[in-house]
């Protein structure tokens, strides 16, 4: 397929937004000065790691290929704006069905946030799918949420429920912007992160940047419905380590979290807290603090 050709189709499925005032069709992106403060994220997927090109929906990629770094933004409080993609295509894909189902995966999820879609680029070759995506997006006017800020004695919180995505979740998560946008309107959150990577290891980042340790209560981990038929101890380590869960895990002080718990329209779950010292342990007091020492996903 042309390069000429490939640009106009995409210009006539990708959205735009105020945020941009020359998007698709020029050497580079012309966007609007926003008064708040920008964030930038970018992820990169690639067939056999991420994906399964032959076994997976084309759509469905795209979609996952755009909301992984949606829920990047997230995880920073903040709110999408655009979005640059950039694909190393296989030849033996390189028609115009295949592209406008992978767009029509990254244009129904951008359409739902409101972010646009203003730029990137294509090239074919002989090598498996790698798409490339980076988010602009804004920090909330409060500021950036970061991994840095957890306190003793704060509540230890995530949002929806952990492992068992790669039973398909990982494929069509929703990112949690909306849930972002609700925690920092209402609430004053001290440190944030999406997990990625499993808990085990995302939770614990936040305790390594912060200068803390975390308890949590085995029982409250909320588990996704395929470790609900699994004996309980696989469970929750497989809650721990699966990683692709994309939910938010972040900590506040505990009024701020029965704040939080009495609301009804955000799913979040109250599963340990922050403690002194390094490193991530089972219990509920000090008396029966055991470490634990999954791990989760590692590049």
């Amino acid at each position: 397929m042309k390069e000429n050709k490939i640009i106009e189709q995409l210009k006539q499925q990708c959205p735009d937004n105020a945020s941009v005032k020359l998007g698709i069709g020029d050497d580079s992106a012309v966007l609007n000065p926003s008064d708040r403060e920008q964030l930038v994220c970018a992820d990169m997927l690639m067939e056999g790691v991420h994906f399964i090109l032959d076994s997976h929906n084309v759509e469905k990629i795209g979609h996952k290929a755009l909301a992984v770094n949606l829920s990047d933004i997230a995880a920073m409080g903040g709110e999408a704006l655009s979005a640059y993609i950039c694909l190393a295509l296989p030849r033996s894909h390189a028609e115009s069905r295949f592209m406008e189902r992978l767009y029509s995966g990254f244009s129904s999820l951008a359409q739902r946030f409101q972010v646009a879609i203003a730029g990137g680029d294509t090239n074919i070759w002989e090598g498996p799918l790698v798409i490339s995506v980076t988010v602009v997006g804004a920090v909330h006017p409060k500021g950036a949420v970061t991994r840095r800020g957890a306190r003793v004695g704060d509540v230890i919180m995530v949002t929806g429920e952990l492992g068992g995505s790669i039973e398909g979740h990982h494929l069509d998560f929703t990112p949690r912007l909306a849930e972002a946008r609700i925690l920092m309107d209402g609430y004053k959150l001290h440190s944030m992160i999406d997990v990625s990577d499993g808990l085990g290891k995302d939770l614990r980042d936040i305790c390594r940047q912060s200068g803390v340790a975390a308890s949590l209560d085995p029982e409250l981990l909320p588990l996704r419905g395929p470790l609900l038929k699994m004996p309980r101890a696989e469970a929750q380590q497989r809650a721990l380590s699966d990683g692709e869960d994309f939910e938010l895990c972040f900590t506040l002080s505990e009024k701020e979290a029965e704040r939080l718990e009495a609301r009804r329209d955000i799913s979040c779950h109250r599963i340990g807290r922050i403690i002194a010292g390094e490193g991530l342990y089972w219990g509920h007091n000090e008396k029966t603090w055991e470490p634990i020492h999954v791990q989760g996903y590692e590049h």
